[in-house]
C-alpha cells in the first residue's frame, strides 16, 4: 500500500472500555470538575504501526511505503472511496492525521490506578466482539457524518402531499409473522435485500461516485435493528418489532427525500394478515420528477420481488432469489 507521509504521524490510542472506565472512576467526584486531562493508553505508535498491528492481528501480511506526494485531498477520496466512511468524515479524520496525538501528562491514569489495555489488546477485544455480533454501535452509524445539514427526526412522519409513492402489498399466514418480522429486521447489510440484491448494490456504487454513502456502510448486528442505525445507504427512523413496523430514510444523493416502509398489519374478522411495503418519495423541482419517472420501470419488479422473497424466505444459508423465475 501507497500511503502519505503523515503515516508516521505519532498517536497514543486508548481502548474504548478505558475510557468507560476513566469516567466510571470520575463520576461524582468533586476533585475532578472543571478539570481536563489527557487520556491515553500505554502504547505511542504512528499510524503506519497502527495500521501493521491491525493487519497482523487480523492474520494478513501487509506492506505500507509513505510518499511525500499524496495531497490531503487525494487522501481523502481515497479513504472515502475504499472504506465505508463519509467523504465529510473522511476529510476531517485526514486533516487530523497530520498532528501528533499524544498525551501530555498522564495524571488522571496514574490517580485512579489504570495503566490501560495495550493496542494490539484493544484491536483482540474488538474482534471478538464483532465475532460474537454483540457490538453496540458503529462510527459508521453517525449521522452527523451523513447528513449535516438536516436533522432526520424530522423526517419520522412520512409526508403525504407533493409526494410519489410505490404501495405494494402481500398476505401472509398468521403462522408465519414470527418469520417475516425475523427476515425484515435482517434486511441490508449479508443478507442483502431479497430482489435484485446485485441493482442495489450498482445503485449504491453510483451514489458514492456522487459523494453518497454507498452501501459499503452495511450495518451494525446482522439480525437486530434499532433506531438510528445506519442500514447501507438508509437511516433507520422507527424500527417497532412488537408492531411489525420499520421506517427507514434514504441517505443516499437524491433530487429530494426519500422513505422506505415495512408494516405488517393483522387480519381482523377473519381476513389474512398483510405486509404492507411503501416507497415514496418527495421531488426537489423538476429534477426531482425526472428522477422518478426515470427508476419507475424498476420498481413494479424489484419492490414486488423484493416484498415476495421478504415473505417466503427461509434460510439464511440458502441463495436469496433474484429474479421472478425463481
Amino acid at each position: 500500500m501507497v500511503a502519505p507521509r503523515w503515516l508516521n504521524t505519532k498517536i497514543q490510542p486508548i481502548a474504548i472500555r478505558d475510557v468507560i472506565n476513566l469516567l466510571r472512576g470520575v463520576k461524582g467526584k468533586e476533585k475532578y470538575y472543571n478539570q481536563h486531562y489527557d487520556v491515553g493508553g500505554p502504547d505511542v505508535l504512528t499510524y503506519k504501526e497502527m495500521l501493521l498491528i491491525y493487519s497482523d492481528v487480523r492474520g494478513l501480511k501487509r506492506y505500507i511505503f509513505t510518499l511525500p506526494v499524496m495531497t490531503p485531498r487525494l487522501s481523502s477520496y481515497w479513504l472515502y472511496f475504499v472504506t465505508s466512511t463519509s467523504y465529510p468524515l473522511a476529510v476531517n479524520l485526514v486533516n487530523s492525521m497530520k498532528i501528533d496525538v499524544v498525551c501530555q501528562d498522564r495524571r488522571l491514569q496514574e490517580d485512579l490506578g489504570q495503566t490501560g489495555i495495550s493496542y494490539r489488546g484493544a484491536v483482540e477485544l474488538a474482534f471478538q466482539r464483532i465475532k460474537q455480533n454483540v457490538v453496540a454501535s458503529s462510527w459508521k452509524d453517525s449521522a452527523v457524518s451523513s447528513i449535516p445539514s438536516m436533522k432526520v427526526s424530522q423526517f419520522i412522519e412520512v409526508p403525504t402531499y407533493g409526494c410519489f409513492k410505490d404501495i405494494q402489498a402481500r398476505k401472509v399466514s398468521a403462522d408465519r409473522r414470527e418469520k417475516v418480522i425475523d427476515n425484515l429486521w435482517a434486511i441490508g447489510g449479508s443478507r442483502g435485500w431479497y430482489y435484485g440484491t446485485a441493482l442495489w448494490k450498482i445503485r449504491g456504487y453510483m451514489d458514492k461516485m456522487v459523494g453518497g454513502v454507498g452501501l459499503r456502510r452495511g450495518r451494525t448486528s446482522p439480525t437486530n435493528i434499532e433506531p438510528g442505525d445506519a442500514l447501507d445507504f438508509w437511516r433507520v427512523l422507527v424500527a417497532d418489532r412488537e408492531a411489525g413496523r420499520l421506517l427507514l430514510f434514504a441517505e443516499m444523493k437524491l433530487p429530494g427525500q426519500a422513505w422506505l416502509e415495512f408494516s405488517y398489519q393483522k387480519g381482523e374478522n377473519g381476513a389474512s394478515d398483510k405486509l404492507i411495503q411503501q416507497a415514496t418519495f418527495r421531488p426537489s423541482g423538476v429534477a426531482g420528477r425526472l428522477y422518478w419517472y426515470a427508476v419507475l420501470p424498476f420498481h413494479g419488479f424489484i419492490f414486488n420481488g423484493m416484498l415476495r422473497n421478504l415473505i417466503r424466505y427461509e434460510n439464511t444459508d440458502k441463495k436469496i432469489p433474484q429474479s421472478a423465475a425463481d
